[in-house]
């Protein structure tokens, strides 16, 4: 696969098995340019956060991106290869699959409890694939489904600007949205939500994918003021005018705590962190790339103190004061960030026949189906079997995992019988360098590293019975995307082969120009 321009316009030119196409150069999610992703088959993947794409069509295979790429007309002359763009579709970057209506005559509901990723993709699947009926998604928020990865990136964000759509669309779409609406309790028998206000919605199939919430302190002093927790774009935004030139604290060395501490430098006067294990990341990504971050962070004058736990917040006249740690360290703080971990929103559950696991989590098959039939559950709500894992019943956060979720859910639910094969794939950001990560890495044994860590370049391959189970990235692109691909098609990647000193498979396959280009057809 190539990038080339026609005209002046650039465009992704790809050839699999003899058959040349031509689709849009940038991905459709954040406009990661295609030609630097990896090629397999039919699918290009692209190289920052794995979202696929159909080389034929155009057409999205893979989350985390909403839409598809426009497709161009290609044809074979004289040995020569030239592509055409439509002038009315010219400066088209994306476009919306095909999606009907609501019919009338059609008498079915399907009701979506949660707005995350998981419900707007299940209801755009539903209306890609001709459901007529009524959709109601339901959320507590005060927002239109948006995209939550930028909170803890991008502090200081306008809601309007991370929505995922506009309420245009889900009114082309007769798609229905309830805000500031909460559900108190769910009769499987009846097939009713009742909400906090006293409706009670009938369904006849059900999504459930009300999320999580983060989890508080508890111990003294936690009702003070300057105490955060980041949820939504209001949260994000009051944290942002809180820390400036000020002392903060933060409990956490999740990926949103690291983030969060990443953004405020160079914006708060002070940056603390506290962690209750030994490295950032230790019981997900390992020790080693722990201590990769650690070292960034603390190069820009971020202190960590690990190994500890908060056991009391001081305060003066209500507001934080100072932090005082397990050792006895007392830490200054004008602002307590606490991103600690989160709690499953599934209290409304609790008197339903719906089966929690022990953390609350609702348990599904790989169709996303409950112990009841006709309901769904998805997202971070959902422990479910990981095909890559061999079934192994997980319970994953990602972004792109919630939406394929959401998909699955709405095919099983029009009688498509379709299992979740999708293989997790994550992305952090720290001083504005993005850390990449695919597959499952829970019992990894042992990592092979390929690169320095000390220079910043690296791909980890973490081992489990001498295979691949999962990698992670720094400025090693597209090696992530690779990897993931492979654990797509179900190919074992083995430890002679991370070991080998032979990269190729992780390569992106090159056009060998067999045929010159002629790409200056632009046709009206």
């Amino acid at each position: 696969m190539m990038e080339v321009e026609v005209g002046d316009h650039s465009v992704l030119l790809t050839r699999s098995e003899g058959r040349y196409s031509a689709i849009g150069h940038q991905c459709t999610h954040y406009g990661a340019p295609l030609s630097k992703g990896f090629i397999s088959g039919n699918t290009v993947r692209c190289p920052w956060h794995g979202a696929c794409f159909n080389i034929h069509t155009g057409d999205l295979e893979e989350y985390p991106g909403m839409d598809c790429l426009p497709c161009h007309k290609v044809k074979i002359q004289n040995k020569k290869v030239y592509v055409s763009i439509n002038k009315k579709t010219l400066r088209q970057e994306k476009r919306v699959k095909s999606m009907c209506a609501l019919v009338p005559g059609v008498n079915q509901t399907v009701l979506l409890l949660g707005g995350g990723a998981a419900s707007l993709i299940c209801a755009e699947t539903l209306r890609q694939e001709h459901f007529g009926g009524r959709i109601i998604m339901v959320t507590r928020d005060e927002l239109l489904p948006y995209d939550k990865t930028r909170l803890s990136k991008v502090m200081n964000v306008q809601s309007d600007s991370i929505l995922l759509r506009r309420m245009e669309f889900y009114h082309q779409y007769d798609i229905e949205v309830w805000l500031r609406k909460e559900a108190v309790s769910l009769d499987t028998d009846k097939k009713t939500v009742t909400f906090e206000d006293g409706l009670v919605q009938s369904y006849d199939q059900l999504l459930i994918s009300t999320g999580c919430r983060a989890k508080a302190l508890d111990v003294p002093g936690t009702k003070l003021d300057n105490i955060k927790m980041l949820e939504t774009p209001e949260d994000a935004r009051q944290i942002h005018a809180a820390c400036l030139g000020h002392n903060v604290a933060l409990v956490g060395t999740s990926f949103v705590g690291m983030e969060v501490a990443s953004y405020l430098i160079n914006k708060a006067s002070s940056i603390t962190v506290i962690g209750s294990s030994e490295l950032p990341y230790q019981n997900t990504l390992g020790r080693e790339v722990g201590k990769v971050t650690m070292t960034m962070l603390s190069e820009k004058n971020v202190k960590f103190y690990m190994n500890d736990n908060v056991t009391e917040i001081k305060g003066v006249d209500g507001k934080v004061k100072e932090v005082v740690l397990k050792s006895g360290k007392v830490i200054p703080a004008d602002v307590l960030i606490v991103c600690i971990g989160i709690k499953a929103n599934s209290e409304f559950l609790r008197s339903s026949k719906i089966q929690l696991d022990p953390k609350n989590f609702v348990t599904v098959d790989k169709h996303m189906r409950t112990n009841i039939p006709s309901v769904y559950c998805g997202g971070d709500l959902a422990t479910f079997p990981l095909a890559m894992a061999k079934n192994c019943m997980v319970n994953i956060g990602h972004w792109q995992m919630a939406q394929a979720h959401g998909r699955i859910a709405a095919l099983n639910m029009l009688d498509k019988q379709t299992e979740l094969n999708s293989v997790p794939f994550y992305w952090t950001v720290l001083l504005g360098k993005t850390i990449r990560y695919a597959g499952y890495g829970e019992g990894y044994t042992d990592i092979v590293i390929k690169g320095k860590f000390e220079d910043k370049k690296f791909l980890g391959l973490y081992m489990k019975n001498d295979e691949v189970i999962a990698a992670v990235s720094l400025n090693y692109d597209p090696a992530v995307s690779a990897v993931a691909e492979r654990f797509a098609a179900g190919k074992v990647i083995t430890r002679e082969e991370a070991e080998s000193d032979d990269l190729s498979w992780l390569q992106v396959p090159r056009s060998t120009r067999s045929a010159p280009l002629n790409t200056s057809s632009l046709e009206c």
